[in-house]
């Protein structure tokens, strides 16, 4: 019997597809092999284009799109069983989160598109293939997101510990485990590296600020920190979720920021990355708890620096400390979401999303 699992994860840098096989045990994950496949910087570029398209759900390009980022997902696939030199018949299942290019599940028609044709990778690779994770739970009420918390909660969730596992991809997202009889909550905390990605573009000509080194020369205003945090997203409880499509350049622009040393904006935005982190677990999880990191903001040592300082009472580490390279969790956690939708069992959260039940997620393309 196949006991194998592949995760296909695109975050919302856009940057190309983060996958990996693993063999699932009690409560234990064995990865095998993992590896990065880059988008092609055209595509990149047209993802991006894309994304920031106001008309997006009528926009001609997305079928072509679908379809090239598709393919882009089966090369990913196969050259992670090449590297593996694993058979495609050891694996059970692909789970494909796709790349999202609109997430708005709070709008009166809720929605969450990702693209990439998951019937290219399941024809290509001759394996069953997991896709379009989000649509159960928004059809039940829910916000679609954030959907690791599951599988957090499976793998890092200790009885007697209040632990946070905190991911900060392009938007923030934490993972509150209490101690038993206690259920688990989590929702997007806001921007995680968008915000600063998206500055870096536009300043520096470069995709993001590596270690966060530009950041680190600025200097944080507070005024303006004080107003960002002031915004309704981070005053509303939750379950909720949300984007680029709300954290985005246009948003920035609407605090005047083009008078402020583009360095001090910089340093202004980790600043919020943090706060508004800090603020979120000090809510949701109090005091002196573990908090677990992973993601890409863990390579950001700005960002970790802040991080560590607003959660002076919290020890903050990696989730390498609990078990799991903090590259790969997401892309892990989309292995297990497959491996739960092919054994018919939930994989979502009500007490994160807030839909009405849990529901088996994803829709199963088999090869043809």
């Amino acid at each position: 019997m196949p006991d194998l699992y592949i995760g296909l994860m695109s975050g919302t840098s856009m940057d190309g597809i983060d996958a990996a096989l693993v063999r699932f045990g009690d409560n234990t994950t064995d990865v095998l092999a993992t590896l990065e496949h880059d988008y092609p910087a055209d595509l990149k570029h047209e993802l991006l284009a894309a994304r920031d398209d106001a008309s997006l759900r009528l926009c001609a390009d997305v079928p072509d799109l679908h379809r090239s980022v598709g393919e882009c997902f089966r090369d990913a696939a196969v050259e992670l069983l090449a590297t593996a030199g694993v058979d495609r018949s050891s694996v059970a299942a692909i789970g494909s989160h796709g790349q999202t290019l609109r997430h708005e599940p709070d709008s009166d028609e809720p929605f969450s598109l990702q693209i990439g044709d998951p019937d290219i990778i399941a024809s290509a690779t001759a394996i069953t293939t997991v896709a379009d994770f989000r649509r159960a739970d928004i059809e039940l009420g829910g916000q679609g997101a954030p959907l690791a918390p599951a599988f957090h909660e499976w793998l890092f969730r200790e009885a007697d510990t209040l632990r946070v596992v905190l991911n900060i991809g392009g938007i923030a997202n934490i993972t509150v485990l209490p101690e038993s009889g206690r259920a688990t909550t989590g929702f997007d905390t806001g921007p995680g590296n968008t915000l600063l990605d998206a500055w870096a573009r536009e300043h520096l000509g470069k995709p993001f600020d590596r270690d966060g080194a530009w950041a680190a020369t600025g200097t944080v205003h507070e005024e303006l920190l004080g107003r960002m945090l002031a915004d309704p997203y981070f005053l509303k409880p939750p379950p909720k979720s949300t984007g680029f499509e709300y954290f985005n350049l246009a948003w920035l622009q609407d605090f005047a920021v083009s008078d402020l040393a583009p360095a001090d904006v910089q340093a202004t935005l980790s600043a919020l990355t943090t706060a508004s982190i800090g603020h979120a677990i000090q809510s949701a999880a109090g005091e002196g708890c573990d908090v677990f990191v992973c993601g890409g903001g863990v390579h950001n040592a700005d960002l970790m620096r802040r991080l560590g300082a607003g959660l002076a009472d919290c020890r903050v580490q990696t989730t390498a400390v609990a078990g799991l390279d903090p590259d790969w969790v997401e892309a892990v956690a989309f292995a297990w979401l497959a491996m739960r939708t092919s054994q018919g069992l939930t994989g979502s959260l009500p007490s994160v999303t807030g839909a009405k039940a849990a529901a088996v997620l994803g829709s199963v393309h088999r090869p043809s």
